[in-house]
């Protein structure tokens, strides 16, 4: 096909002599190069026009390439060989996280973990209790009242001490175990009172059914009130109380030496304001006046110091009140319960030597710490037993017409009014 204009003769070859003229050609016009639109509006899986320069922006194409390359490069790569930012391909975006579900999530987590820990912890200490006192052997009951009562001993036990603890403790190295310290505590909706039950208390001790050997015993007459404990532990004890005072005891408690030592010191000692000082050689104890910390050692001191005080043992129960309140205070808080590092050594070191009857709960442990620390924050009432004078063997007597009035208030859960005298 010949595109050549027929025009004439210019510029085909003949024979002639004389060279052929010019002659025109027709014009012969460039595809034009559709104009690339601007990023935004193209969409996203277009690739990139390498012919695309600025002149392009200006509609016009010089037909120069200058030979960089720029496809293959990683998305974003500002590098050689690299696509432009601005012209980088852009995938589906990533949604944004669900913080709501995320949160809802968490805390199911958190509430799952916190209630095993708890179930754990309830049955560990569960399991280390010792409900080893069986009050079912308890003959001749009184009714029971509105308020939960428990009877609260310590006692002078050295099971499980080294002879260096004993020395460090003053405890002594008796054989056996007699009661130290007794206390009413009555858990009132009216308010909770702790009464204290001096040792020497001239007392009934009735008759009662042996709680190894199964046999009946009749009454022994008057006695001071530690010598039921001596005669047949616990059971006995509670039955004289419940005999001597009407009161029905639902929950007993009884702590030696060593365990109340190591849980004061587990709870990293007790603050207590002393305010008296004083020195006992027997007990080690040597307070100053004032708010103060009291470890382990101290502890111990300070509850057991009886020839110390004109009033010896009717002012040592103060200070058991005054002290295991205290304790009481410190032991039930958030701090304690809630933190497994306080929670665990308090519990340990007090449960291998409490000993406690056997339907008593670990719930029902808690009420009774709870209770006691109600009376130390002023929400209580502690005191004496009411004393009428002395009796036999250097005893105590009680006042009973006030002993009757206290625990009727106590037993029909009505605030208590009666004051001790001592």
């Amino acid at each position: 096909m010949n595109d050549w204009p027929d025009d004439g003769g210019y510029g085909r070859g003949n024979a002639n002599s004389q060279p052929e003229g010019p002659r025109r050609m027709s014009h012969v016009q460039r595809p034009q190069v559709p104009q690339q639109p601007p990023r935004s509006q193209q969409g996203h899986g277009q690739g990139y026009n390498p012919n695309f320069t600025q002149a392009q922006n200006q509609g016009y194409d010089s037909g120069y390439s200058s030979g960089q390359v720029y496809g293959g490069a990683p998305q974003g790569g500002g590098g050689r060989g690299g696509v432009p930012p601005q012209y980088a391909p852009q995938g589906p975006g990533r949604p944004a996280p669900d913080w709501r579900k995320r949160i809802k999530i968490g805390s199911i987590v958190l509430v799952v973990g916190v209630l095993a820990w708890g179930i754990g912890t309830y049955a560990w200490a569960s399991s280390q209790m010792r409900n080893e006192v069986d009050l079912s052997k308890v003959i001749e009951r009184p009714e029971e009242g509105d308020c939960t009562t428990y009877l609260i001993v310590g006692s002078d036990s050295r099971e499980g001490m080294s002879a260096e603890e004993k020395k460090k403790l003053h405890t002594g190295s008796a054989e056996g175990k007699r009661t130290d310290s007794m206390m009413i505590l009555a858990a009132c909706s009216s308010g909770n009172t702790m009464v204290s039950l001096p040792r020497d208390s001239w007392v009934t001790i009735p008759n009662f059914v042996g709680s190894e050997s199964g046999k009946s015993y009749p009454a022994r007459g008057g006695s001071k009130l530690n010598a039921a404990y001596a005669m047949d532990g616990p059971e006995l004890l509670v039955r004289t109380v419940e005999y001597n005072t009407g009161l029905h005891i639902d929950h007993y408690a009884e702590i030696g030496f060593a365990g109340f030592a190591n849980i004061v010191d587990a709870l990293g000692g007790v603050e207590l304001n002393i305010d008296k000082g004083f020195k006992d050689k027997k007990s080690g104890a040597d307070f100053q006046a004032g708010t103060q910390t009291l470890n382990g050692e101290q502890a111990l001191a300070f509850v057991r110091t009886r020839y110390a005080f004109a009033e010896s043992d009717l002012q040592r129960t103060k200070n058991q009140q005054k002290f295991l309140s205290a304790l009481a205070n410190q032991a039930a808080t958030p701090g304690t319960i809630l933190n497994p590092f306080a929670l665990y050594p308090t519990l340990g070191a007090g449960l291998d030597t409490l000993i406690v009857d056997k339907d008593m709960s670990l719930y029902d442990l808690g009420k009774m710490f709870f209770a006691m620390k109600g009376i130390n924050s002023g929400d209580g009432k502690s005191m004496n037993m009411p004393i009428a004078g002395s009796a036999p063997q250097g005893s105590l007597k009680w006042d009973m017409p006030k002993v009757k009035q206290l625990v009727e208030q106590i037993k029909n859960d009505e605030k208590v009014t009666v004051e001790s005298n001592r």
